[in-house]
């Protein structure tokens, strides 16, 4: 038989795991989001499934921010808009 105890410090061990690997993916997450110290360095603003093997970037860089669309026969670089632009 299963002691009683046993089964409670395993399921309250369970929780601090799974409350620290939360805490640890927002830690992260805020982390990155911080803007980063090198002048000209690249920073990835978002990514897009398109199907299993072709994905869209929305990329910051220097000059402004650029779509890349990766993954097919040819990789394609399309600058994106700056808001108050037209086109």
């Amino acid at each position: 038989m299963v002691d009683g105890g046993l089964l409670l410090r395993a399921a309250a061990s369970l929780v601090a795991v799974l409350v620290m690997a939360v805490l640890a993916g927002r830690l992260v997450r805020a982390r990155l989001r911080l803007p980063s110290p090198h002048p000209g360095a690249l920073r990835l603003r978002a990514t897009l499934a398109l199907d299993t093997r072709r994905r869209l970037h929305l990329v910051d860089t220097e000059a402004g921010t650029v779509l890349i669309l990766t993954g097919g026969a040819t990789d394609c670089l399309l600058p994106w808009p700056t808001p108050g632009t037209t086109p």
